[in-house]
């Protein structure tokens, strides 16, 4: 679990594709990372997520245990 903290807290600030174990993929930025969930900032209008659709500046809240992958977009 302290992998997936560090992992985080390198991509502060930078735009990801967050997927979860339970097959959910959400795309924004991370805002800010504790130990126990990853803060997503989603909208701005291009951001689609399969829980939210035209939501403006949302942040989720994603628990560390249930991440699977994060991916870095340019």
């Amino acid at each position: 679990m302290v992998e997936h903290y560090y992992f985080c807290r390198s991509c502060l600030h930078r735009k990801v594709i967050v997927h979860t174990i339970c097959g959910q993929a959400y795309q924004g930025i991370i805002t800010n990372v504790d130990f126990n969930n990853v803060y997503l900032q989603v909208g701005g209008g291009e951001v689609q997520t399969s829980a939210f659709f035209g939501a403006r500046n949302q942040i989720l809240t994603l628990s560390l245990f249930t991440l699977l992958a994060i991916a870095l977009i340019a």
